[in-house]
């Protein structure tokens, strides 16, 4: 994270790498409460890639840091030649209309995995796949959003009826419009992720016009601002670096204390992973 602080960031680039890692991100650790609120363009589906992640959860996910970690599967295991993979689920999940987590809504969610010959359920909470060859990433594959986990492997395409095992669950939401969720109470990762009581994304197609609502207070974060415009109007925040900010947000606003490079926008997790400073 660097900090647009013009007083000591554009002093010297000693200055900058000293901010970007003792900043508060690595200071202070995750704070529940408060509101998210995400300006977001109209190109590029930033809206629905957020919100979908909020909802729905994956078998496996790739953390901010970069490195690949369990959500829903517990642990997983393959044979020698990486062509049958088992897979542990995690007890004790729902989904938002208050149905538990069953092997056969995972399986029916990976129905269309490439080179997937076989799925089966071993026992309630394990599930074995068997590929046509050998697939050694295919943990790292399950962490992308073509396999998110909805009752029996449907989600809604509209986001408004979405069900899913996520952090969040859908209070409102018009395409490419609006999105707002609320968290999910005694949900199976807290304290891990999910720290904001509610989510807000709202579309402003106007670089220039999000920018605004950054430095008026009407949204904590925004996604590609013009970056002129924040450069010129106080003391923000930005993600990867001043040079290239694809994503700007408030002092109040932090993330993690470590994004990938790697990680396109950040790779827009934001919902689940960020969380307000202060009350």
């Amino acid at each position: 994270m660097t900090r647009l602080d013009r007083r000591a960031l554009f002093a010297s680039g000693a200055a900058a790498a000293l901010l970007a890692a003792t900043g508060l991100s690595a200071q202070a650790g995750p704070r529940t409460g408060g509101a998210l609120r995400i300006a977001v363009p109209r190109d590029g589906d930033a809206l629905g890639v957020i919100a979908r992640r909020a909802v729905f959860e994956t078998l496996t996910e790739v953390g901010p840091d970069g490195a690949l970690r369990a959500e829903l599967a517990t642990t997983w295991e393959s044979d020698a030649e990486a062509r049958i993979w088992t897979f542990d689920l995690k007890p004790g999940v729902w989904f938002h209309d208050g149905a538990p987590l069953r092997v056969t809504d995972v399986i029916a969610a990976l129905a269309h995995l490439p080179h997937l010959a076989t799925a089966q359920p071993v026992t309630e909470t394990r599930l074995q796949l068997e590929m046509t060859q050998a697939v050694p990433d295919l943990p790292l594959i399950l962490a992308g959003d073509s396999y998110l986990i909805a009752p029996e492997g449907h989600s809604d395409p509209s986001l408004a009826g979405a069900i899913g095992t996520g952090c969040y669950r859908v209070t409102s939401a018009r395409e490419d419009r609006h999105f707002r969720a609320t968290r999910v109470a005694g949900h199976h990762r807290q304290g891990h992720a999910g720290w904001a009581d509610a989510v807000e994304i709202i579309v402003i197609p106007d670089p220039a016009v999000r920018a605004e609502a950054l430095c008026d207070g009407f949204v904590g974060i925004t996604v590609l601002p013009r970056a002129d415009a924040i450069r010129a109007r106080g003391d923000y925040r930005c993600h990867p670096s001043v040079d290239d900010m694809q994503i700007a947000f408030t002092p109040q606003i932090t993330a993690p204390a470590t994004i990938s490079p790697s990680a396109t926008l950040g790779d827009l997790r934001i919902a689940e992973r960020w969380w307000l400073a202060q009350s």
